[in-house]
């Protein structure tokens, strides 16, 4: 598709450069903890949501992609109990697809071993249970 960028895996950003959408900002503070964060390649930077059960992340491909395992790194003490993989085509309402518990580590996670590969335009990623007393992630 001439609309899709090609994954560049060693520039800030180059793995997504599709629009996104997150629950919220840790404060409201979109400088520091906004989406930009998300997949800047830099281990001094991340996404923060604010307080909140289900907190989530979409991302809106501009052509179809082919899911078939997640990579996520959560800062240590933030970190979600329950993350449920959503997806859909375009025009299409969202569907679970798997669901990880995932360690409360700062250590990148591959997961969502059982998903078959998928063709999906949007995916979200809804982060149901936080380890935080506050809910965040």
């Amino acid at each position: 598709c001439p609309r899709c960028p090609l994954p560049v895996p060693d520039v800030p950003g180059g793995w997504w450069r599709c629009p996104r959408r997150v629950s919220s900002v840790l404060n409201r503070d979109v400088k520091h903890f906004g989406k930009q964060h998300l997949f800047d390649g830099s281990e001094e930077t991340c996404w923060n949501s604010d307080q909140g059960t289900s907190q989530w992340v979409t991302l809106d491909f501009p052509c179809p992609v082919k899911v078939s395992q997640l990579h996520i790194q959560f800062q240590g003490g933030f970190s979600s109990r329950l993350c449920t993989l959503e997806g859909c085509r375009t025009g299409e309402e969202l569907v679970k697809i798997s669901e990880l518990y995932p360690q409360d580590s700062h250590a990148m996670q591959i997961s969502f071993p059982s998903v078959e590969e998928t063709v999906l335009d949007k995916l979200r990623i809804t982060f149901g249970s936080s380890t935080d007393f506050f809910g965040r992630v």
